[in-house]
């Protein structure tokens, strides 16, 4: 897999390379050379494309990180976590965790032009944290346009003179019209009544049953959604960077039109204000809790879609001397203040439904994830007054928007990802395959026990492995690679210094922080409730992923040894040092900064007290 990066065995006859050689050698303590001329220009002379300005990279990354995360996820976590309290420990998150990351990734993209499995040209031998972050993705990619045809799906349904969830089916037993407004009377009924909105999305759109029946066969109404939702996120990457940007400005903006129209006419709802303040009202007791800091991290790793590849990976189309100080500063606010408008509009139309009905619960209403989006939210715009089809066509359109863009970031990483690898093939061969295994693949979430799979898919093979390999990518940057070197890098490229609050969040507070939630998360672990072969299925993709750490780490080994004299101690140690090739993408800018990393390291010598190198190490103190 690696044709590029290990290659050795031919000598480079021109000056420049002959100083990149010499600069090498002091960090790689290696003669290793490259394989053949195609190799060199594989490495050092292809550029990828970039993206037409630079507000298009800032657009695309909103488009990214904002989504289904910020649409169902965070409102229904800050209300089972204190409600307005949880506002206070996701901002403390997102200001010593997510943002740190989110800056860090976008840092290290930029720098060196790669996706995240080549980024790790920077310590090859734990190159397998990149491609087990690919496994992840790839399994998001699997699950996530499913969704997305079921957002379109609502979004056809909602264009009808009457929207076909406000009425019950005559086949549906103990089913009350979700038009039906006021409270209802249950004292009569043996069985738990149902509303239609909620049946709706049961027997019609998704056609739930048990997976203890097995998956069953695709809805086609959803496998055609789905296909539409593939056939508009193909279109969008044909042309790579310059076509995702173009198609950023629409996908970022558009959204928020949507959401503040949403949110205007939401406030004139009786009972939306009870609502909102519902949603917003601290119960301060519930701080005390692990598990609000635990949520609070793991919906601010969900909301900004770090540590899944997608970040590194926009970064590496940036223009090299671009701002992304000031872009991840932005994006992480503006993800932050999206959240907390959707919980508003969510908790609003809550309110209207607890005051139409009658109930004084609002948390009775609220049902997690998909059932807060496709029934609580359905069942009520079913009961407004006045055009009901405009607010249900308005969200569910919002919903596939947001979902594309995400979705587009989603695709590509995996996309980049294999273009570095093979960057012989062609963009839109890679493009078209990876749209056609990912539909595919989709079909099986559009079936009877597709969402349950879903859960139990989505618990093993994204949450786990991207917790357990962010730990392990914040660990090899900040330890391995060195928040120094992190620092001198951004120097270099965007000539200001990095204050101790970054300084301190990458090297201590961030891993910290993220080990502590994935053992949380462990000692927590419950098995899912399915058949037993579905969770093997899981955890055999949550092996495969962790297998891939030493893995690489003895390929990585093997590949220094074959090529010279070394014993296996030391090239073990080696094998976690920059290759020759790591550097900005660009020949002469990758030069000057080897020749002025080479000169560094001469004029400063290596500490032999351990606290001292942490000093140097975190915070460049001699």
């Amino acid at each position: 897999m690696e044709n590029h990066a290990y290659s050795n065995g031919i000598k480079v006859a021109n000056g420049h390379a002959e100083n990149r050689s010499m600069c090498s050698a002091s960090v790689m303590n290696s003669t290793e050379t490259l394989e053949t001329d195609s190799d060199v220009k594989n490495i050092t002379a292809s550029t990828r494309g970039k993206w037409g300005r630079d507000i298009e990279f800032m657009l695309s990354c909103i488009a990214y990180s904002v989504g289904f995360g910020n649409i169902w996820k965070f409102p229904y976590t800050a209300l089972e976590n204190g409600g307005g309290a949880f506002l206070l420990p996701y901002l403390i998150v997102l200001f010593i965790v997510g943002r740190p990351i989110y800056y860090l990734e976008m840092v290290l993209g930029q720098f060196s032009s790669r996706g995240v499995v080549k980024l790790y040209d920077l310590a090859p031998a734990m190159r397998g944290i990149g491609v087990a972050q690919s496994i992840g993705m790839f399994v998001v990619l699997t699950y996530y346009a499913p969704v997305l045809a079921i957002a379109f799906r609502y979004f056809v349904a909602s264009l009808s003179t009457t929207l076909p969830w406000s009425t019950c089916d005559p086949s549906w037993e103990n089913c009350v019209n979700s038009s039906f407004v006021g409270q209802l009377n249950v004292s009569n009924t043996s069985s738990p009544v149902q509303s239609s909105a909620e049946l709706y999305y049961l027997k019609t759109i998704t056609n739930k049953a048990s997976l203890e029946d097995g998956l069953g066969m695709p809805d086609w109404k959803l496998a055609l959604c789905l296909l539409f939702s593939w056939v508009v996120v193909a279109t969008i990457l044909m042309r790579g960077a310059k076509s995702t940007g173009k198609a950023s400005y629409f996908l970022a903006i558009f959204p928020y039109v949507i959401i503040l129209i949403l949110l205007a006419q939401i406030l004139m709802l009786d009972g939306a204000m009870t609502g909102i303040m519902y949603f917003l009202t601290p119960q301060w007791d519930k701080l005390l809790t692990t598990k609000v800091w635990y949520e609070a991290v793991n919906q601010c790793f969900f909301s900004l879609s770090v540590c899944y590849g997608g970040i590194v990976a926009y970064s590496s189309f940036n223009n090299f001397r671009n701002n992304v100080h000031r872009d991840a500063v932005i994006i992480s606010w503006l993800d932050t203040f999206t959240s907390i408008i959707a919980g508003c509009i969510v908790f609003g139309v809550l309110g209207n439904l607890a005051h139409v009905t009658g109930q004084p619960d609002i948390q009775k209403l609220a049902a997690e994830g998909a059932g807060l989006t496709f029934m609580t939210y359905p069942d009520a715009i079913a009961k407004f007054q006045f055009l009901p089809q405009v607010f249900a066509a308005l969200f569910f359109l919002m919903l596939f928007i947001v979902g594309v863009g995400s979705n587009l970031g989603v695709t590509t990483s995996i996309i980049t990802a294999i273009r570095d690898q093979r960057p012989d093939i062609k963009h839109w061969h890679v493009v078209l395959g990876t749209v056609i295994i990912g539909y595919l693949l989709g079909l099986v979430y559009v079936t009877p026990g597709g969402m349950d799979f879903l859960g139990v898919i989505d618990e093993f093979g994204a949450k786990y492995v991207t917790l357990t390999f962010a730990v392990l990518e914040l660990a090899t940057i900040a330890w391995i690679y060195g928040v120094d070197r992190i620092c001198r890098d951004i120097k270099f490229m965007l000539r200001i210094e990095t204050s101790f609050y970054w300084r301190i969040c990458w090297g201590l507070i961030a891993p910290v922080a993220t080990l502590l939630i994935l053992i949380f998360s462990i000692w927590t672990f419950k098995m899912p409730a399915v058949p037993v072969q579905y969770n093997v299925l899981g955890m055999s993709i949550y092996g495969l992923a962790v297998l891939q750490l030493p893995l690489w780490y003895i390929y990585a080994m093997c590949r220094r040894r074959s090529g010279q004299v070394e014993s296996l101690r030391k090239a073990a140690r080696n094998a976690l040092e920059p290759l020759p090739v790591w550097g900005p993408e660009d020949d002469s800018t990758r030069l000057q900064y080897q020749l002025e990393e080479e000169q560094y390291q001469k004029t400063h010598q290596v500490d032999s007290g351990l606290v001292q190198r942490i000093k140097k190490r975190m915070f460049n103190m001699d």
